[in-house]
């Protein structure tokens, strides 16, 4: 990471997505076309994405359930993660991570755990001391959730279709971290 610029991370209001709508969208095509297991299959258009972060985040950033955070690198979104906190009353105390992704141009630059480690404060801001979530079994995330304290509770196997290879199942891993 030496002489590569740091990430910033903020948290984006409702106007900030609405503004941000076309790089959102860039960010989520361009993981899903890396092999991302984020939810979506190809093909997957930038289009696609902006419905995305229009019609199932959006929402959410308005009603004050789910909070963006975004890296930023340079002027460029280079990443974002969701933290989801629209759980049932017996679960005040619970958060769950969503869409954790980094554009295939800025990975291996730490953007990850920098996301999570602010994700994480913020869900201690608002009163939220366990956090859950969910990876593709044996991805590059799963080992950084692991190095980050999460532990795992489970595998589930069949669990999505692999975004790049609808032939194919792939089980997902069940990790959770008290904070």
């Amino acid at each position: 990471m030496t002489g590569e610029p740091q990430p910033t991370v903020s948290i984006l209001s409702a106007d900030d997505v609405v503004a941000h709508l076309p790089e959102l969208g860039a960010l989520l095509r361009a993981c899903v076309h890396a092999g991302a297991a984020i939810n979506f299959v190809l093909p997957y258009t930038e289009d696609d994405g902006r419905a995305f972060w229009t019609g199932k985040v959006l929402p959410g950033v308005r009603q004050g359930v789910r909070s963006v955070l975004v890296a930023w690198v340079g002027g460029r979104i280079a990443g974002s993660v969701q933290l989801d906190t629209d759980t049932p009353p017996n679960q005040p105390h619970r958060a769950e991570v969503s869409k954790l992704m980094v554009h295939p141009e800025f990975r291996r630059q730490g953007i990850a755990r920098t996301l999570m480690v602010e994700l994480e404060r913020l869900a201690g801001r608002q009163g939220r001391s366990l956090i859950t979530l969910d990876t593709r079994t044996g991805d590059h995330a799963e080992p950084l959730y692991a190095s980050l304290g999460y532990r795992t509770v489970g595998v589930i196997p069949g669990y999505s279709l692999d975004p790049l290879d609808q032939d194919r199942l792939d089980a997902t891993t069940i990790m959770y971290k008290a904070l």
